[in-house]
């Protein structure tokens, strides 16, 4: 069969080559092709380096790394809903419930998405690059499954239009482009990402119309000095909390990081310095003890809202975080201390994970240039000394 597919499409490839009949459609079948194989493209002249890893695969990593949240968050919407309205169902109801309300979201936020990518490589004569597979993926991940569906598509158009292409496209940008599609709706439709109305479920059918509401989140009742309600260690890791679809499971999470670790693809400096930042932020907040916000334990502040998913998927952006090794370590650290400092200084936002990296995305060039400047000072230092000896 794939043999029959690579056949078809090198039949009607000189159709969309330059001269063809459809020459201008030309990004948008190497889209199609490279997305189906792997490309014969090599590198002719230069120094690179040359191994079995590309773009594609990177992505690809990235994706399957994401499952384990994204399936286990499909379950946790149906779980909450039939909680909500004080049924018991069995897991393949959950799961089903959660699958009908997360696709759609999945299917927005692509379509939206690619297509205004596809519009932009058409103007340009450019090919479609793959990052915007996982930022496609990580949009929904970020949402309340309760977000409107023609706000997800005009939040996503509004990021990739206006943080990646007009910077560029794949590999330019500046700010993290799911980060901004969230930022976009928070500081936009507020109401419909933030506060305990988020969760108001809306269920109809023939007989009853049923309104009822899931819960806070953790954050929201920490937030509003509501401590005695913050979830159990064991809730809080394992997700069996309201929250966006792809946060509330810290286990998935952890599993995605593993393989993100393993195949290299992410930074753990990034991950390990952004989870150390959030608990000395909160170990300063502990001994200040100023209101009961601060003195939330380092660990509950970690599992709570999205810090740990934020950490693993977010911060280890490789376009938008800092490349330098001891770059990395100042960036998550930054990054960590920022996001509980923005939550417990904050009441209006208590999550502050998405501030705190969009934040260091702009500073990130900045903190590789003091660390490339200050290796190059050390260099010169070492080499006039060397040759002082010598002499």
């Amino acid at each position: 069969m794939m043999m029959s597919l690579r056949d078809y499409l090198n039949r009607v490839k000189p159709k969309f080559e330059k001269g063809g009949k459809f020459e201008k459609l030309r990004s948008t079948f190497d889209a199609f092709e490279t997305f189906l194989y792997v490309p014969n493209k090599v590198t002719s002249k230069g120094a690179h380096i040359r191994d079995a890893v590309d773009l594609k695969r990177t992505m690809s990593v990235v994706i399957i790394a994401m499952m384990p949240a994204l399936l286990f968050g499909m379950w946790n919407v149906g779980y909450q809903y039939y909680i909500s309205i004080g049924q018991h169902a069995s897991l393949l109801e959950n799961f089903w419930f959660g699958f009908q309300k997360v696709v759609p979201i999945i299917a927005v936020s692509y379509i939206s998405g690619l297509g205004v990518e596809f519009i932009f490589a058409q103007y340009r004569h450019h090919e479609v690059n793959e990052g915007f597979l996982v930022t496609g993926m990580l949009i929904p991940l970020l949402m309340p499954v309760t977000i409107p569906l023609w706000i997800v598509a005009v939040s996503t158009a509004f990021s990739v239009l206006f943080v990646k292409e007009a910077f560029g496209g794949t590999g330019m940008n500046i700010f993290n482009p799911a980060l901004m599609t969230r930022a976009f709706i928070f500081f936009a439709y507020p109401a419909k990402i933030t506060g305990d109305l988020v969760w108001n479920w809306a269920y109809t059918d023939s007989s009853k119309v049923v309104d009822s509401i899931t819960g806070a989140t953790p954050l929201a009742n920490a937030a509003s000095d509501n401590l005695a309600k913050i979830p159990s260690l064991y809730d809080l890791f394992f997700g069996f909390i309201p929250g966006s679809i792809g946060e509330t499971s810290k286990f998935a999470i952890l599993i995605g990081a593993v393989l993100l670790i393993i195949t290299g693809v992410a930074s753990l400096r990034i991950m390990l310095s952004t989870i150390a930042g959030g608990v000395v932020m909160t170990l300063i907040f502990n001994a200040i003890g100023a209101n009961s916000y601060m003195t939330i334990d380092p660990l509950t502040q970690i599992l709570m809202g999205g810090f740990l998913f934020g950490a693993v998927f977010m911060a280890t952006d490789p376009v938008t975080g800092s490349q330098t090794p001891n770059g990395k370590l100042v960036y998550g650290f930054l990054i960590g201390l920022f996001a509980i400092m923005i939550r417990v200084f904050n009441p209006a936002y208590p999550e502050g994970m998405m501030l705190a990296i969009l934040l260091m995305n702009m500073f990130a060039p900045l903190i590789d240039h003091v660390v490339v400047r200050s290796n190059v000072r050390r260099r010169q230092k070492r080499s006039l000394k060397s040759s002082v000896i010598t002499k």
